[in-house]
Formats: C-alpha cells, sequence, structure tokens
C-alpha cells in the first residue's frame, strides 16, 4: 500500500509518493480511482461491490484518494488496505477538490483502463464489465449517463441546462457531463491535465485530443449514506469553465484567430467611422465634440490591442511547442 500526502510549499504542491509492494502485471490491470470527503458507510460496501462484480479475467487496483475528510474514511480505507494490497490510499491534508483528486489519482494508477466512480454508492458497480466491454469495441473514453437519475429536482433541472449548455458549445454530444462514472484508457488520462473544476470537461479536453468517445447510460442508486457534498454554485462555477473549455477547445494554439478577428472588425468600424468624420471636417463641420470621435479612437485602439493581445498569444504557443513537443495526438507511428 502507499499514502501520498499533499503540502503547499508557496505556489507548489509537493506529492510524496511511497510504494510497498511487488509490481503487477499491468496488461490486464483495471485501475479504479475513487476521490472519497466523509464517506466512511459506503466505503467497505464499495469495496466488496468492485470486486464481486470485476471479470475474472482482470486484475484489480483500486485507489482511494481521501480528499481531505473529517470524519473516519481514511481509517476505514486503511482497514482495507490491511486485507487487501490490491487497494491503496492517497491522503490529502485538506479539501482539495474533485478535480485534483482525480488528478492525484491519475497520475498514480497503473491500469492499461482506469475507471473513476464517486464513493457514495450511487455509480453501480455492475455497471464495470458494460465499461470494459465498451473500451473493448475501441472507444478510448466511455462516459456514464445517469438516464434514471436519483436526485432531487432542484439538482437534476440546473445539471440538465449545464449539459445542454456544454454540449453546444463543446461540440461533443453527451447527455450527462457530470456523470464522474467513467471508463479511459491508460493514454487518455497521460495525454490530459485536470485542475480547477475541469473534471466535468475531460470528454470534451480528450475530444480535442482526438480520442474516441463513447457513452452509456448507467443505473443511478439513491443516496443511502450522508449528504451531498454540491450546492447551486457549483453550476456557477462550471458555466466559466465551459468558456474556458470551449476557447481551448477552438483557439488554444491559434489564439490570433480570436483576437485577430475581433480586432478586425473594431479596427474596420473605428476606421468608417473616423473616415467619415474626416470627410465632414474637411466640409466645413466642427467634429471636436462630438461622442462619435470618441467612439471611433476607442474602437481604433481596441483593435490594436486585440491584435496585439493574438500576437503575443501566437508568440507564447510557439515557444510553448518548442519547449515541449507533445505526441498525445499521434495515434500510431510505424
Amino acid at each position: 500500500a502507499y499514502e501520498i500526502p499533499l503540502r503547499i510549499v508557496g505556489s507548489e504542491m509537493c506529492i510524496r509518493d511511497r510504494w510497498k509492494g511487488s509490481a503487477i502485471a499491468m496488461s490486464r490491470l483495471i485501475s479504479f480511482v475513487v476521490p472519497v470527503y466523509n464517506e466512511e458507510k459506503s466505503l467497505e460496501i464499495l469495496y466488496d461491490k468492485i470486486l464481486e462484480n470485476m471479470p475474472d479475467e482482470y486484475e484489480t487496483e483500486i485507489i482511494f484518494v481521501n480528499d481531505g475528510s473529517t470524519d473516519q474514511s481514511a481509517t476505514v480505507i486503511k482497514e482495507i488496505i490491511a486485507k487487501d494490497k490490491r487497494v491503496h490510499l492517497i491522503s490529502f491534508r485538506k479539501n482539495f477538490g474533485k478535480a485534483m483528486a482525480l488528478e492525484s489519482g491519475f497520475r498514480n494508477a497503473h491500469g492499461t483502463i482506469v475507471i473513476t466512480m464517486d464513493a457514495d454508492l450511487q455509480d453501480d458497480p455492475v455497471e464495470i464489465p458494460n465499461f470494459i466491454a465498451k473500451i473493448d469495441e475501441g472507444y478510448d473514453l466511455v462516459s456514464g449517463w445517469k438516464e434514471k437519475r436519483q436526485d432531487p429536482l432542484e439538482k437534476r433541472l440546473p445539471s440538465k441546462l449545464f449539459n445542454k449548455v456544454t454540449a453546444k458549445l463543446s461540440g461533443v454530444q453527451l447527455h450527462d457531463f457530470n456523470c464522474g462514472y467513467k471508463a479511459y484508457r491508460k493514454e487518455v488520462i497521460d495525454a490530459i491535465d485536470v485542475y480547477g473544476e475541469l473534471h466535468r470537461y475531460i470528454p470534451v479536453l480528450a475530444h480535442r485530443k482526438g480520442f474516441r468517445i463513447a457513452e452509456i447510460s448507467v443505473h443511478h442508486n439513491k443516496r443511502q449514506f450522508g449528504k451531498s457534498k454540491y450546492g447551486f454554485e457549483r453550476y456557477l462555477r462550471g458555466l466559466f469553465d465551459s468558456l474556458t473549455v470551449a476557447f481551448l477547445g477552438k483557439y488554444y494554439d491559434r489564439p490570433m484567430h480570436l483576437f485577430g478577428r475581433g480586432g478586425l472588425l473594431c479596427g474596420l468600424a473605428g476606421g468608417i467611422i473616423c473616415i467619415y468624420l474626416l470627410v465632414l471636417k474637411l466640409m466645413g463641420n466642427a467634429i471636436g465634440g462630438r461622442p462619435l470621435l470618441v467612439l471611433g479612437v476607442l474602437l481604433l485602439v481596441l483593435g490594436v490591442q486585440m491584435f496585439s493581445t493574438g500576437f503575443i498569444g501566437d508568440m507564447i504557443v510557439d515557444a510553448t511547442y518548442r519547449r515541449r513537443y507533445d505526441e498525445s495526438h499521434i495515434k500510431e507511428k510505424i
């Protein structure tokens, strides 16, 4: 077993990794990454159900990421580890959020397939063979769809709106971006970084890299223990992150295509206004006190600024690509 406490040094997040035990054959290994926050009553049940539904031909690795729980979740996980060395624990010093929990689990998973699920038993482990079968069809990421979601109406309605907006902005046609029940090939999680609230947009990030994405309907259970850790504010944060993902998806490596268009429109509009006012001035009209003059000059300045932002963005992208060549977009090399 291993434990990875997180500590903050300035703005750096440092992870100490201590492995104990022998290496596992990776070719048929399934890794489970399970974020945990105050779910002490459900952990033992979830562990039993995962093993009960695992196909016999696969090895199992279960990584519980204790995201600063204030109950006995860590103690329960350590008790499971004491009897099963396939189970591991990553403990944070405080609550960092689901994105950081997933990122830490991803960086320490060794399976060729990685399955993420919540620890509250609402994600039914009976679906595990269905996820694996869909991956075996050739897909790189399989996302769950809680078609009959067992949550209150005040959670379902905002979630439906959020999913529709995200699908429209991203171009990825999934019904349920919020579902944490997903399966990935290892190369997918190696190719993306998850931070902030971007755990909801992993399919969008994977789609941008060219990975094949599928969706399956999954059974969703009612919560048995504890209470939901999310409120309405997560949808507000999600809205801002959806704009970030939409920008990254279209203009990450070509910022001039966004800022250049805005600069061109502003510059043209400002130029037309200023030419019109110049003609009036040559005809003997006073233009010094006209608000239209201020607008024309403002648009010209704004156009120059947007072009400059686009140029600077292109320079940053060029420097980034020259410093770190990334081959995550390549499917095959012969």
